[in-house]
Parts: structure tokens; C-alpha cells; sequence
């Protein structure tokens, strides 16, 4: 029997499999190419971590929006709505309200921050703001469950693999992850700032090919619901199944705190530059988001019993599309999830060698010997997400892993620094551990109810707050005469 984290890829024509791997891998490489090229000018922490604070609205948008379109945004959403119908567009929709709020109101301020302190790293500001004990055990903590997020990419790029040519699992993420560590390990975000904007355009452009088509094919609207699961939850846009508007509570704050996307704010060359690139962004994630659900639904019109969810989006393009398009869809997909995994490298990479290394390890180490470790690191991340990626089944339950710590550990920390200086070490510590006890004691004592709010993850984030809160009031009251 066929494992269903292994599913039998679907039947191509003779040689046509071969023919899109081929042509897949192909790109693959020019994007390693194109990464190795601009790598060339990168020769300082400065370039390799915020790109000489040189990006404009243009990259950021780029940067941004590619990093947050990735296996869980296209293959995962797409699996989601396969199982749950119409409210699957909250868990891509979530991000993009997450990314409106970094826009307006985090992101201008922590970049100011960032360019009158000289950070590079989210370790450094939360070293400014709390101090080093805090920095220390944030940057362990999120090395190790970052690479979740990181092995949720590369599976999702086997899943492509395996349906495009049968290519076994354990191979597929071994491609992926030599493919996205190549190009990234060259030159940290100035490289991906300018390959995720040939992405970008491979992507828009593969799912504007393919979604009139396989609408039409289906016979609109009416046609894609006949085909549906006939259930009323499926066709509800706030819940159904396990996917609604609860994914705001799990989605929203990681996509305003995110390591990753703050470190790529610091890149920005001014305010403007984040404003415009980040609204557009989140904007963009917001009309994207329907995208997944729908060509999900609409794979049950082509196999309405997939051993697992996560083969809708593959099997659909690889069934319902003519083989010129469905390659360049294929290649967008690819590039959405290629695009996202080096988002986190970036985060693993920079936070070992600045937040860890130089800070802790060898505080004399030169900016060429911490270039040196980052990149060292990057490789490290990579090998290390790809045996993470061989023991996780799915891709939505690996990014569920990192979104979660993400935040209950980070949002009231962050925040809250952002706006008062009168917290400190204790109220961030406090914060910190109870929000990621909470989180993993409910996760391991409450019996999950899909699409309830009273979950781990709101659990924890309530917890984290009443800790901070608590801690601030204890110190209060200590130096109180």
C-alpha cells in the first residue's frame, strides 16, 4: 500500500515527466547562476545581512512577497482547501494583514531604530532593547525551530518532484535544499533580493496563466463547487474543517514579528521605501490568497480521493494544464517555495554568526571571519532542515511548529520594546517562558478542537502577556519606596 506521505505521482505521458524535470532543474540551476553572479559583490556582514540598507520599494515588495509565497502558501493552502473549501484563504490571507501592520506601523519604527543603532540582526535589537541574556536565549530557541519552517519548504519542493517524475522524497528535498543553500550561501539578501524578483515574475506568471484555464476547463464557478465536497462548511469563507479566520490569531503576529522580514525591513534605503514595499506586499498576499483554495477545490474535479491534501496543487497543474503551462507553473511553484526557504536561511544563518558567534563566541572575530561562519552556517541550516525535512509528513504541520513559537516567544516582546522603554530583561524572559510553556503544555493537554480560537497558540500569546505584564508590576512594586 502506497504511504501517504509518499503518494503514487500521477500517470504522465511517456517521456513527459522526464521532459519537466529536465527543464525544472535547468532552472534551478540558472537561479544558482544568477545568485553566484551578483554574490560576486558581496564581500561584508554590512552587504551580506541588510544589502548596504540600499532597497528600494521595488525589492522590498520583491523580497518580501516572495519570502512569504512558499510551500505553505501554495502547496499547503491549496492542500487546505482540497480538505476544508473556501475559508482556506485565511491561512495565506493572515499574512497578509500581518505584513499591513509591519508596514504601518513596525516595520518605520524598528528600521529607524535599526539605522541609528547600526543593527543587523533581530538579536541585536533585542539585545539593545532587553540585553544580552535575552538575545542569547531568543537566538538559540529560534535556530532550532526555525528549522521547521526551512524543512516545510524542501517538502514541499519533493512533493513538486514527485509528481513532475516520481522522484523519491528524500531526493527531492535533497535538490531543494542544494539549490536554495547555493544560491543564498553566495550572497545573504542582496542575492536573494534580486533572484526573489525573478521568482516573483515566474510566479505571477504561472498562476495567471493557469487559474482562467483550469476555471474554464472546470466550468466556472458552478462547475468547480458540483465537483466539491457538498458539506455547507466547505463553501464557508470563515471556517470549515480546521482552516478559517482562527488563523489570524496563528498567523497574523509571526508575519509582523518574523526574524526574516524584520532583518529584510532593515535592508530598506528609507521609510517610504518600507511603507510602499510592505503595503504592496501585503496587499498582493491578500488578492494571492484565493488562489491556492480554489485551484485546490478545483483538484477534486480531477482526483476527489488524494492519499494526501498536499498532492492537489501538483496533481491539478500536472492533469488539467497544457505541458508548456503547467511547466511554468510548475516553475513557479518551485520558485515560491525556493523563495521562502531562503528567506530562512537568512534567518539561521545571520542570527548563528552575528547573535551567536561574534557576540558570544568570539567577540574579536573579524568582519571577514564572520562572514566566513555565516555563510558556514547557511550550509549547516540547509543539511540540517533537509534530515528535519525527511522525518515531518506534511508542510502545513511543519510551519504550524515555527509559526507558533514564533509567537507566543516574540510578539509582546518585540511590540511592547518597540513603544516603552520602561520594560526589561525580566518582563522579556517572563514573556518568553510562559507563552512557550503554555504553548507546549496546551498543545499536549487540550484535545484540539479544528477552527477553535481557545487553541495553543492564543493560549500562549494571553500567557505571554500576563507574564510580561506580570513581571513589569513585580519590579514596579520592588523599587517602589
Amino acid at each position: 500500500m502506497e504511504s501517504p506521505d509518499c503518494p503514487q505521482p500521477p500517470i504522465c505521458p511517456a517521456g513527459v515527466g522526464s521532459t519537466q524535470l529536465f527543464l525544472l532543474l535547468t532552472y534551478a540551476i540558472a537561479l544558482i547562476a544568477l545568485g553566484f553572479w551578483i554574490g560576486r559583490r558581496v564581500d561584508s556582514t554590512g552587504t551580506f545581512f541588510v544589502a548596504g540598507r540600499a532597497l528600494g520599494p521595488v525589492l522590498i515588495f520583491a523580497t518580501v512577497l516572495a519570502a512569504n509565497i512558499g510551500a505553505g502558501s501554495t502547496v499547503g493552502a491549496a492542500g487546505l482547501g482540497y480538505r476544508d473549501g473556501l475559508s482556506a484563504w485565511w491561512w495565506v490571507g493572515s499574512a497578509g494583514i500581518g505584513t499591513l501592520v509591519l508596514a504601518q506601523w513596525i516595520g518605520p519604527r524598528i528600521w529607524r531604530v535599526a539605522r541609528e543603532h547600526d543593527l543587523l540582526t533581530v538579536g541585536d535589537y533585542l539585545e539593545w532593547r532587553y540585553g544580552a541574556s535575552v538575545r542569547a536565549f531568543v537566538s538559540v530557541m529560534l535556530w532550532w525551530v526555525t528549522l521547521a519552517i526551512l524543512s516545510g519548504q524542501l517538502i514541499g519542493i519533493a512533493w513538486i518532484l514527485n509528481v513532475v517524475a516520481g522522484v523519491p522524497k528524500p531526493l527531492g528535498c535533497l535538490i531543494g535544499g542544494l539549490v536554495t543553500t547555493a544560491y543564498f550561501a553566495a550572497g545573504g539578501l542582496l542575492t536573494s533580493a534580486w533572484v526573489n524578483l525573478v521568482q516573483l515574475v515566474v510566479m505571477g506568471t504561472g498562476f495567471a496563466l493557469a487559474l482562467p484555464l483550469l476555471m474554464s476547463d472546470a466550468g466556472g464557478w458552478a462547475g468547480m463547487l458540483a465537483n466539491a465536497p457538498t458539506h455547507d462548511s466547505f463553501t464557508s469563507f470563515w471556517g470549515g474543517g480546521g482552516s478559517g479566520i482562527v488563523y489570524l490569531a496563528l498567523l497574523g503576529p509571526a508575519f509582523v514579528i518574523s526574524p526574516g522580514l524584520l532583518q529584510k525591513v532593515y535592508g530598506a534605503r528609507d521609510e517610504r521605501s518600507i511603507r510602499i514595499g510592505l503595503t504592496a506586499a501585503g496587499l498582493a498576499l491578500m488578492a494571492f490568497a484565493a488562489i491556492p483554495p480554489v485551484l485546490g477545490i478545483l483538484a477534486h474535479g480531477y482526483d476527489p480521493a488524494l492519499p494526501s491534501p498536499e498532492m492537489a496543487l501538483p496533481t491539478i497543474l500536472m492533469a488539467g494544464l497544457p505541458p508548456a503551462i503547467g511547466i511554468l507553473t510548475l516553475a513557479a511553484i518551485l520558485s515560491a517555495e525556493m523563495s521562502s526557504a531562503d528567506a530562512v536561511l537568512f534567518m539561521l544563518s545571520t542570527s548563528l554568526s552575528k547573535d551567536l558567534y561574534r557576540r558570544f563566541l568570539n567577540p574579536s572575530a573579524t568582519d571577514q571571519q564572520t562572514l566566513r561562519v555565516t555563510r558556514t552556517a547557511a550550509v549547516a541550516g540547509g543539511a540540517a532542515a533537509t534530515g528535519l525535512a525527511l522525518l515531518l509528513p506534511t508542510v502545513i504541520g511543519s510551519l504550524t511548529v515555527f509559526y507558533s513559537m514564533l509567537t507566543v516567544a516574540l510578539t509582546i516582546p518585540v511590540i511592547v520594546g518597540l513603544f516603552s522603554r520602561r520594560p526589561g530583561v525580566p518582563e522579556a524572559l517572563c514573556a518568553i517562558g510562559a507563552g512557550t510553556t503554555a504553548l507546549i503544555a496546551a498543545d499536549m493537554l487540550l484535545e484540539s478542537v479544528p477552527g477553535s480560537l481557545l487553541n495553543p497558540v492564543t493560549l500562549g500569546l494571553a500567557l505571554s502577556s500576563v507574564g510580561f505584564g506580570a513581571a513589569y508590576l513585580a519590579r514596579r512594586a520592588m523599587v517602589r519606596p
